[in-house]
């Protein structure tokens, strides 16, 4: 493991702590651009699940970057990125179906799996 995949795991860490932790505040406070009618969407989720889904988000981050010296696995930061790589395809596939860019979700997948190759090589 080199500096960058050391850099590149607190990197990715620090961008899933600020996305989880934007999710847990902010979802119930989007306005509704004027006009707009309520209706339910089919793929929308409830707000205990996006809670969810932002604290998920939280532990794994704190997970990639935990030191390895406090008896956990040393495989640990592997799965937790391998986990955040699982949820930002989720994710994109959520987007992809609502007819919404994936865009940065590919990107979060992209960051993620080069987290993955620099634990594998």
């Amino acid at each position: 493991m080199t500096n960058l995949d050391r850099f590149m795991e607190f990197l990715v860490a620090g961008v899933f702590l600020c996305i989880g932790i934007g999710k847990m505040l902010s979802y119930r406070r989007r306005p509704k651009p004027l006009g707009a009618r309520h209706r339910s969407l089919p793929l929308g989720l409830p707000y205990g699940v996006i809670v969810a889904i932002g604290l998920f988000e939280v532990l794994l981050a704190l997970a990639l970057v935990a030191p390895i010296g406090l008896n956990l696995p040393v495989a640990l930061p592997l799965l937790a990125a391998s986990a955040l790589a699982l949820l930002t395809m989720t994710a994109a596939i959520y987007h992809l179906r609502r007819h919404e860019t994936a865009a940065p979700s590919a990107v979060l997948f992209l960051l993620a799996l080069f987290v993955i190759v620099g634990h594998t090589l």
